[in-house]
């Protein structure tokens, strides 16, 4: 398997070359990446999906984090970058049917397993409505451990401090079995510190993504 290399910039987003994604993370190179948060109506309420990482990730393992996501390789659009959602959750939706939301400039920092990283991203943030159960996903083993939903006002509220917990619904999905419907308390700092300024923009943009 060829190793992945990402387009790298400096803190302007200018392109300066490219990296593998082992010395990006390991020196912080700057690179770009693709975020979508789904959203789903049922009545008069709105529910935000999110998922939890896996455990063997290299970077925030186990923490609660963006519905999908994904790296930019090199030479790669934010058009192409959409197949993140086919590739984690199985949703075949075209790049046109999502909702622009903002564009995110962050700066993380960890370690895993005794590897420090930095992670330096520029983030494009897109939003999609979509009306299906959490057991229509098919969730990619090997990124995915579960998929969540809670209210859109509960999960915003959780991010301004109004509230310590909230109570998520949520599949995880083994393989050869059919998904099955676990509930978690999980506080914000369960979820990857994009910090709490994304997360409330985010949250906040979501309401305005159109229905379905």
């Amino acid at each position: 398997m060829t190793p992945e290399r990402f387009d790298i910039y400096d803190d302007q987003q200018n392109w300066i070359g490219t990296s593998l994604r082992s010395e990006v993370h390991a020196k912080g190179y700057w690179h770009r990446s693709f975020h979508c948060w789904i959203v789903r109506d049922e009545g008069e309420q709105r529910l935000v999906l999110f998922q939890r990482r896996r455990d063997i990730k290299d970077t925030f393992p186990g923490c609660y984090d963006i519905t999908a996501a994904g790296h930019l390789t090199a030479g790669e659009q934010l058009q192409d970058a959409s197949r993140e959602l086919e590739e984690e959750l199985g949703v075949n939706a075209p790049f046109e049917a999502l909702t622009y939301l903002l564009t995110a400039t962050q700066q993380l920092q960890g370690e895993v397993r005794g590897v420090p990283f930095v992670d330096r991203e520029f983030s494009a943030v897109y939003g999609l409505c979509l009306n299906q159960p959490l057991e229509a996903y098919v969730l990619q083993p090997s990124e995915v451990d579960s998929l969540y939903e809670v209210p859109l006002d509960d999960l915003l509220a959780l991010f301004r401090s109004e509230i310590d917990v909230i109570q998520a619904t949520g599949v995880q999905t083994q393989p050869l079995t059919e998904p099955e419907r676990i509930v978690r308390e999980i506080r914000a700092t369960d979820f990857v510190p994009h910090g709490t300024a994304y997360y409330m923009d985010v949250l906040e943009a979501l309401y305005h993504v159109p229905k379905d």
